[in-house]
């Protein structure tokens, strides 16, 4: 054995190798030097960069693609690649590599481990051993431009070119065919990469999520990685239950949580799958498109042109079919993997702000999301709220039965949702949900109640949403009416209350008791019935006019159906101070009252309204006193 190191050879010096115990002896030293330490890489790589220069890099690049004497600049070209070097070096390194190893990748085997370890009868062939090394070149290629993708240290320009020449190696890398698992290494190391890769995924969004093939493979890349996810999170919660510690867990949802963020990133910048089915053409990034199992079927010859023509159509029409097909069930399977993933708060909010839009209408089968939407439908809360509009569609367009539907919606009816983000979204519904007319007279009755109720404590704009919808609800079921026409709640000598007066004269008066129990979750046991809507009457005196004016609405006969319409709760469910405040100030008002004083007020109330109240303190009420008891200061004019 040499003691000095030894040089990798060309192909061409490979024909007069002596035996092939030399050519087993090379691939044994180039293994060797793979396994060198990473300090004495980086010295090399330093050494490298101050001994050549930016000409010399060019001389080298075009050595290479001159001849295979000069094959030995091919690791050299390969040290520049790397995001220590300056963003010229590597650019002139990339141009140099690329051009060299296009034209050679249908020639190269898979990759050198699947070569190494099913080895063939010719392996010891001097163009085999040649082919290998190049393979395992490429693949340290790949590696050093995927390093440089997700470095946070190059410029944004040379990270763009980077991964188009990445995307070009997966066009071409597989002999002609999508090369997913280059694909595939790429979208992992952005997931799981710890530095801010915000720049390369929208790249990947604005210029390749266009072509179907890439958005198919992004599929199956997503899935690989949530299914990895699970594993994890499972082994923690194993590790959990045998050490019985907390912190792990918690460590572990930490971990995951940025990779949760970019794969839901990922997912819901894909276009949809409906802007594609109306095209007969779909735009394939590489030559081969998605794979399909009928690809080997030719269609049989026809007799004439005409029938040839009809049966391409028909072709083209059948593979769009099918590879739509195909793109569904990869879409549903990402999404079915990824909502089963522990989603922190914000992700799980957005997922259900946009679930029935973008997800639903593209999953194979929209029922597969029930149980994801029951859980969050149980949770209560604003997450309740946001996951109704989903929940809605399965059971009126897809026949989910939720026999608790109905008393989880009457649990939501709280004074917080009023002030919810998604307040809108949800009185919409919440008036759609209450629309059939087979709703039973308890149920009207006990979700009119509990609304009238709400509007005694709600702002001004959510008493506006509350007559609208009891609005509706009185027109829609007027078995329900005795609610507005019962005047008194005192059905029994019993139910009534002797309270005395002020004065204490032990005169008894009788009170209305409300029999409508406001703390009970169950709305068959609310007793809604048998009361009647006293808050809306109170209403009428609502310190907001636009309320007391509203309810006036109320006051026609709604039985009679063909008389009245039902209100819009879309005008009222966005309604706000601001909005109240710019409808009165755009009310044009008749009568304006105006008051006039002798003296300009310096207090917004008079002492004469407040009798027995005082509003000064007692040093400067004893010595104002006498300023105070004149009758003829502040006084207001009839």
């Amino acid at each position: 054995k040499p003691k000095t190191p030894l040089l990798l050879v060309s192909a061409a010096a490979y024909a007069v190798l002596p035996s092939p115990v030399s050519c087993k002896f090379i691939l044994r030293s180039t293994a060797a030097a793979k396994m060198a330490s990473p300090a004495g890489r980086n010295q090399k790589s330093r050494k490298s960069k101050s001994k050549h220069s930016l000409k010399e890099l060019k001389a080298l690049g075009q050595q290479l693609l001159s001849s295979r004497s000069h094959v030995n600049n091919l690791p050299l070209l390969l040290n520049f690649i790397s995001p220590e070097f300056p963003p010229q070096y590597v650019l002139e390194s990339l141009l140099s590599l690329q051009s060299f190893f296009t034209p050679l990748l249908p020639q190269l085997p898979p990759s050198s481990s699947k070569a190494h370890s099913a080895p063939s009868k010719g392996d010891d062939d001097a163009e085999v051993i040649y082919r290998t090394w190049l393979r395992s070149k490429f693949d340290h290629l790949v590696s050093s431009l995927i390093d440089i993708v997700i470095s946070p240290q190059p410029d944004p320009t040379l990270r763009e070119v980077v991964l188009d020449a990445i995307m070009e190696f997966v066009k071409a890398g597989n002999r002609g065919k999508f090369h997913s698992a280059i694909y595939h290494r790429l979208i992992h190391n952005i997931v799981y990469s710890s530095n801010p890769v915000d720049f390369i995924v929208e790249l990947l969004v604005s210029k390749f999520f266009k072509y179907s093939d890439i958005r198919y493979f992004t599929y199956i890349s997503l899935e690989k990685l949530t299914r990895t996810f699970e594993a994890k999170q499972s082994s923690d919660n194993k590790v959990e239950n045998s050490s019985g510690g907390i912190e792990e867990r918690n460590q572990s949802s930490e971990r995951l949580e940025l990779p949760i963020h970019k794969v839901h990133y990922l997912l819901a910048h894909m276009p949809t799958l409906d802007d594609h089915e109306e095209n007969s053409n779909l735009e394939m990034w590489s030559d081969s498109g998605i794979p399909l199992k009928d690809e080997s079927q030719t269609p049989k010859p026809t007799k004439t042109k005409d029938k040839e023509l009809k049966s391409s159509k028909q072709t083209n029409v059948i593979s769009t079919a099918s590879i739509v097909k195909k793109m569904k069930v990869k879409f549903t399977n990402a999404w079915i993997s990824f909502l089963r993933l522990p989603l922190p708060l914000d992700i799980y909010k957005e997922v259900l702000a946009t679930l029935h839009q973008t997800v639903m209408p593209n999953l194979g089968n929209p029922l597969m999301l029930c149980d994801f939407l029951t859980r969050s439908y149980d949770i209560g809360g604003v997450v309740s709220v946001m996951s109704l509009s989903s929940l809605f569609i399965l059971m009126t367009k897809h026949g989910l039965e939720y026999p608790d539907f109905y008393d989880k919606l009457y649990a939501l009816l709280v004074p917080s949702v009023f002030m919810a983000k998604h307040r809108a979204k949800f009185f919409e519904l919440l008036d759609s949900c209450l629309k059939s007319p087979l709703l039973p007279a308890y149920l009207a009755a006990a979700f009119t109640k509990r609304l009238s109720r709400l509007s005694l404590v709600v702002p001004p704009s959510g008493a506006m949403v509350i007559i609208a919808l009891i609005h509706n609800l009185l027109r829609r079921h007027p078995s329900i009416n005795c609610l507005v026409h019962r005047t008194s709640n005192n059905n029994s000598e019993a139910e009534r209350d002797s309270v005395d007066n002020d004065d204490g004269s032990g005169t008894s008066r009788r009170l209305g008791v409300d029999h409508f129990d406001n703390e009970e979750s169950n709305p068959v046991k609310s007793n809604a019935l048998r009361s009647s809507l006293w808050e809306v009457d109170n209403l009428r005196h609502h310190y907001c006019p636009h309320v007391s004016r509203f309810v006036e609405s109320l006051e026609t006969d709604l039985t009679v159906r063909a008389k009245t319409t039902e209100m819009n709760i879309k005008d009222f469910s966005s309604g706000s101070y601001a909005t109240i405040f710019a409808a009165e100030i755009r009310r044009r008002v008749k009568q304006v009252p105006l008051g006039f004083y002798k003296m300009t007020p310096t207090t917004l109330f008079s002492e004469s309204d407040f009798g027995g109240w005082t509003f000064k303190c007692e040093e400067e009420a004893s010595k104002q006193g006498d300023e105070s008891s004149s009758p003829s200061k502040r006084q207001r004019t009839e």
